[in-house]
C-alpha cells in the first residue's frame, strides 16, 4: 500500500475531530437512522476513498474515521483521489495486507464489480457512492448511503409550499454527470412537481460538479439568456451558495427566488441563517460513517447484518433519513 497515503486510526485525537467540527455538517445535534450500534471491536478495516475536495466528501471521510475510532476497530484510509485504478489496487492488495473488510467510497459506481474482484472476497460496504445494483449482495456487500429520493422530494416540496404557484420555471444545477446522487435528487425534484400537478419549465440545466465555482460561472451563462425563474435547485450546497452569490451580483434577490441545496454543511446553513440560501436538506455523515463502520464490523468478524437499523428487507441497502432545513430550524443545526 506504499502507493497510497496511509492514516492509522489510532493516531487520531478524538478530541481534535471534535475541536475542528468533523463529527457532522451543521447538525452535531443529529443522528438519526444510528440507533443503538452493533459494531464489533478489533476488525481490522480498509477505507478507499476518493478526492475530498468537496465539503461532505471531506466530512464523510473524518465521520468514518471518528466511528471506526469509537468502535475500537483498526483503519486504515486509502486515499485514491478519483482515480479507479488506484481503487482497484488498493482493493487487491487489501486481503494479503490483513484487512478484514473494505469501506469504499466508489469514484464510479459501474466499476463495483471490478472492485469486489480485486478484493478477493472480502466483504465490503459502499458508502454514499451507489454502486450498480448487480454488485450488492446480501450480507455480503452493502451499500450505506441517504435515499436520494428524499432529498429532491424535500426541495420540491418547499418550493411548491413556498411559491404556491401552479406554473414554474425552474434552473437545474447537477452535480457529477452519472452521479447515483445528481440523477436521483434531480428526478424527484421533477417527480414530486409532477405529482402535485405543478407545471414546469426547466429553463436551465447544467452540471456544476458540486463547485461553488462553476455553479456561479453556469448561472452567470443563464442569465444571459434573458429568461425568467422562480427557482433554483441545487443538488448539494456547495453549488447552491455559487448560484446565490451570482444571482446577487447581478442583482436577483435570493429572498424572492429560492435557491435550495442539500448535505446542510456548515456554510450552507450559515448561509440560510443569513437569508440567503431559503432550504437545504441535512445529509447526516455522522449517520452515515457509523453505519458503514457498523456493518463493515460485523461482516469483517463474520456475522450478518440483519438485524442492523436502517437494513433493507433484501439486506442490500442501510438507509439514513435525510432531514429538511429551513430558517425555521437552521439553528439546530449549527449547534
Amino acid at each position: 500500500m506504499s502507493k497510497f497515503r496511509m492514516k492509522q486510526c489510532a493516531v487520531m485525537l478524538l478530541t481534535g475531530i471534535m475541536t475542528l467540527g468533523l463529527f457532522s455538517g451543521c447538525g452535531s445535534k443529529k443522528s438519526s437512522g444510528s440507533g443503538a450500534s452493533q459494531a464489533v471491536s478489533g476488525v481490522k478495516l480498509l477505507y478507499i476513498g476518493t478526492d475530498k475536495e468537496d465539503a461532505y466528501r471531506k466530512l464523510l471521510v473524518d465521520s468514518v474515521v471518528a466511528a471506526a475510532k469509537d468502535a475500537g476497530c483498526d483503519l486504515t484510509e486509502a486515499e485514491c483521489g478519483n482515480n479507479v485504478e488506484e481503487q482497484v489496487k488498493a482493493a487487491a492488495s487489501a486481503k494479503k495486507d490483513g484487512y478484514q473488510a473494505i469501506i469504499c467510497r466508489l469514484t464510479d459506481g459501474d466499476t463495483a464489480p471490478q472492485i469486489e474482484l480485486a478484493a478477493a472476497g472480502l466483504p465490503i460496504v459502499y458508502v454514499n457512492s451507489e454502486p450498480v445494483s448487480r454488485a450488492l449482495s446480501k450480507n455480503k456487500y452493502v451499500y450505506v448511503a441517504s435515499d436520494e429520493s428524499q432529498a429532491g422530494s424535500y426541495q420540491a416540496e418547499y418550493v411548491a409550499k413556498k411559491l404556491n404557484k401552479k406554473e414554474l420555471n425552474i434552473v437545474i444545477l447537477e452535480g457529477e454527470k452519472g452521479h447515483s446522487g445528481a440523477i436521483q435528487r434531480t428526478k424527484y425534484v421533477k417527480n414530486y412537481l409532477k405529482d402535485k400537478g405543478i407545471k414546469f419549465n426547466v429553463v436551465f440545466m447544467d452540471y456544476a460538479n458540486w463547485s461553488d465555482t462553476e455553479a456561479e460561472a453556469a448561472m452567470k451563462q443563464f442569465f444571459k439568456t434573458k429568461q425568467s425563474f422562480d427557482a433554483v435547485f441545487c443538488n448539494n450546497d456547495t453549488m447552491a451558495l455559487g448560484a446565490v452569490k451570482a444571482m446577487k451580483e447581478a442583482g436577483f434577490d435570493p429572498a424572492e427566488i429560492p435557491v435550495l441545496g442539500v448535505d446542510a454543511t456548515k456554510d450552507g446553513c450559515q448561509s440560510i441563517k443569513d437569508g440567503d440560501m431559503q432550504f437545504t436538506v441535512y445529509q447526516n455523515a455522522d449517520g452515515q460513517g457509523k453505519k458503514a463502520v457498523e456493518i463493515a464490523s460485523l461482516l469483517g468478524s463474520g456475522k450478518k447484518v440483519d438485524s442492523v437499523k436502517g437494513v433493507t428487507a433484501d439486506g442490500k441497502d442501510a438507509w439514513v433519513p435525510f432531514e429538511p432545513v429551513d430558517a425555521s430550524n437552521v439553528s439546530d443545526y449549527m449547534k
